[in-house]
């Protein structure tokens, strides 16, 4: 796949524990992105967060390290990114999600990595 110099970056702030029929929220948007073909997706895990509540999420306290705060983002066409949003829409119950063009730079595989396994 080619990415043109001006895309967009959807970054999508979720908490670990959240779910989509009885998946983890995270697992099911990734592998939601890769079936529509999406240029890639990249999970993140944050040490502390909070959001709208206030409530603090940290890995310091045993019993909130367990629902830590996650940043997903896909860069992509703006096209395929606009297309995204409403399949997002229907999976997220709360959270947040921001746009943002960025400039690529280059985009491109390793050809010494093996070719990844068929799911």
């Amino acid at each position: 796949m080619h990415l043109p110099h001006e895309a967009m970056l959807l970054r999508i702030f979720i908490g670990e524990s959240d779910r989509w029929k009885h998946q983890p929220l995270y697992e099911a948007i990734v592998l939601k992105a890769r079936e529509l073909h999406l240029a890639g997706a990249t999970v993140l895990r944050g040490p502390m967060g909070f959001g709208k509540t206030s409530r603090l999420h940290t890995a310091k306290i045993l019993r909130l390290s367990m629902d830590l705060p996650l940043i997903i983002e896909i860069v992509d066409t703006e096209e395929n990114i606009q297309g995204f949003l409403p399949v997002l829409d229907q999976m997220m119950k709360g959270g947040l999600v921001t746009l943002e063009k960025v400039k690529v730079i280059d985009y491109r595989a390793n050809p010494d990595l093996p070719a990844p396994p068929e799911i």
